[in-house]
């Protein structure tokens, strides 16, 4: 299980070596499954546990086992577009300077109650930014705007534990970094209490950027093109949320989903995407 590092051992065939031996504990996979479990996404739950296969292992099959019942590739648009229509979370029509997706978040304009289709949301969205990747990324980075957030509208400590639980504990290693822009003096006893259900790593990821505070401008500038970054943040960018062009967006991107997956999907002209298929094509994940 463990191995001690040889002169002749690179760092890289160590962490090979861990994938091919995380890959034969798991076992024989079919389906979704299969699909899911790249080299590339065993090395993420690897990275997430300090290259600890035991404990990647373990984390890996309880996020089999939740894709299973929660089944994140079948959510579509139609499902969770009312959960949409403010625009308390989007994709964002630019990318960092890293080409990575960017992520939009508003917890001001929640306009729900139901935490499972707050949750499905979050999920088809996070689903859609992956597929939507660069190639040479496997990471999004998350811009959230504090405007008009008190505390009566923000999200519940149960909605945010369950977000919290959702990102790092079944997309790990997907986040890049998370701005946290201008937030509030009472947002502070709020993450008092949540940065209790934040795991270390995912932790030092999160930064608090304050648009007076020279070093927070810094910050932004290193990972943004103010010309791309909305006034909102700090940038020069006059961006605003229309929820029926981001939703022919989604309804466009489901096409590719389903190819990827092997399903069906519904359109306007009937079904189009791939037949449902048991052992689906893989592709870069």
């Amino acid at each position: 299980m463990f191995r001690r590092k040889t002169s002749t051992q690179t760092e890289q065939e160590i962490n090979d070596a861990k994938i091919k031996e995380l890959k034969a504990l798991i076992g024989q996979l079919s389906g979704r499954s299969s699909l899911y479990c790249s080299d590339a996404c065993l090395k993420r739950y690897l990275e997430a546990r300090s290259w600890n296969v035991t404990k990647a292992k373990k984390m890996l099959e309880e996020t089999l086992k939740w894709r299973s019942t929660f089944k994140p590739e079948e959510i579509r648009w139609n499902d969770v577009s009312g959960e949409g229509e403010t625009g308390k979370i989007y994709k964002a029509g630019f990318h960092d300077r890293s080409g990575r997706t960017v992520l939009i978040m508003r917890p001001g304009l929640q306009n729900t109650k139901s935490l499972d289709d707050q949750m499905k949301h979050l999920v088809y969205l996070l689903e859609n930014a992956i597929l939507n990747l660069p190639e040479d990324q496997e990471q999004m980075c998350w811009l959230i705007d504090f405007t008009d957030w008190t505390l009566s509208t923000s999200v519940p400590i149960k909605s945010a534990r369950e977000t919290i639980n959702i990102l790092q504990n079944h997309y790990p290693e997907r986040l890049a970094v998370a701005f946290l822009y201008n937030p509030p003096r009472l947002f502070e006893a709020f993450w008092k209490i949540v940065k209790y259900f934040v795991d270390a790593k995912t932790f030092s990821k999160v930064k608090f950027v304050y648009p007076k505070n020279q070093e927070s401008v810094e910050l932004m500038s290193s990972f943004f093109d103010e010309e791309n970054l909305p006034t909102e943040f700090g940038g020069e960018a006059l961006l605003q949320y229309n929820h029926e062009e981001f939703s022919k967006q989604m309804n466009q991107d489901e096409v590719k989903t389903a190819n990827y997956w092997g399903l069906l999907v519904e359109s306007n002209n009937g079904f189009s995407g791939a037949e449902i298929a048991p052992e689906p094509i893989q592709t870069n994940p």
